[in-house]
């Protein structure tokens, strides 16, 4: 896992431009690399089994330990952080709510709150809520900061979107494209390019475009279309009540209920910019829980759990 600290991670722009923080563009020169110490625990959604929180407060340092920040900016929904705070505490961590403002993203009183935490979390709802209140405010770079220094990052559902450098916003330009439906209102019914509308991140994962609700809400067609448009980025599709655990050293290990499919095009043939867009040679995995993904190779280490 690399973290592209200056150039990619607090993208000041809205949109992420075609291939922005994956390298396809520009030639500026790489952005300085910092080791990671922390964990990520990036969850599809939907209820959250407990062994997956129980995983959380274990990598913020366990019970009696863990200072977890609820960051609730995501939800609508006023109880969203009380209600996280209370599940960790339940589980020994020391947690309590931290809702940003815009106005205060860049307080010394909000940063100085993150510096004691071993832990962060982002409830679900809408990412955009998320990058509107902290996109490249201190209060970003802070929790990256505490995350390259070993604490542990966790979110779900709009928490996990906010964790990828380009962040899927839930919206598409051309319902149907060149052929909409007359009687279905459906999104994403279609393989397309310049349709799935894709901005900034947190940017703490670099190397992949995080989806979220996966299997559930069959979210295939959006994210093969961006991993066809962006072939040096893999797709992660997590399905709800499972997650990702990034471990320091970068690879990945699938949690909980279901299961998260890959989609590697880093060695694909894809169509010229005109034609339809098509791919020949993507490699799909469909990891469930127990697996250990390393994304820098693409190399499945360990395929789930042995039976008991």
């Amino acid at each position: 896992m690399l973290i592209r600290y200056l150039a990619c991670v607090m993208a000041a722009s809205a949109t992420l431009l075609a291939g922005g923080c994956s390298g396809a563009t520009t030639g500026a020169s790489p952005a300085p690399v910092r080791a990671v110490a922390g964990h990520l625990v990036v969850v599809g959604g939907g209820p959250i089994p407990p062994e997956v929180t129980r995983r959380f407060v274990d990598l913020a340092g366990g019970p009696g330990k863990a200072r977890i920040a609820v960051l609730p900016m995501a939800s609508a929904v006023a109880t969203t952080g009380s209600a996280k705070v209370a599940e960790l505490r339940g589980l020994g961590a020391d947690a309590f709510v931290l809702d940003v403002k815009r106005v205060d993203a860049d307080s010394d009183s909000v940063v100085a709150k993150l510096a004691a935490v071993t832990g962060v979390w982002f409830p679900g709802g809408d990412q955009n809520r998320i990058m509107t209140a902290i996109g490249g405010s201190r209060t970003a770079r802070a929790i990256i900061d505490r995350y390259t220094r070993g604490a542990v990052v966790g979110g779900t559902s709009a928490g996990a979107a906010v964790m990828s450098s380009m962040m899927i916003t839930g919206d598409e330009k051309k319902v149907g494209g060149t052929r909409p439906p007359t009687d279905s209102s459906q999104a994403y019914i279609t393989i397309d390019r310049d349709n799935i509308v894709t901005t900034a991140g947190l940017g703490m994962i670099d190397d992949a475009i995080v989806d979220q609700h996966f299997v559930r809400r069959r979210r295939l067609n959006r994210l093969i279309s961006l991993v066809l448009e962006h072939p040096r980025m893999l797709g992660a599709g997590i399905d709800e009540s499972t997650a990702i655990v990034v471990r320091p050293d970068g690879t990945w290990e699938i949690i909980g209920a279901s299961v998260v499919l890959i989609f590697d095009a880093r060695n694909a043939r894809i169509t010229a910019g005109t034609a339809v867009l098509g791919g020949a040679g993507t490699v799909m995995h469909v990891l469930p829980a127990g697996s250990l993904f390393d994304p820098g190779s693409g190399r499945v280490i360990r395929l789930g759990s042995p039976l008991p």
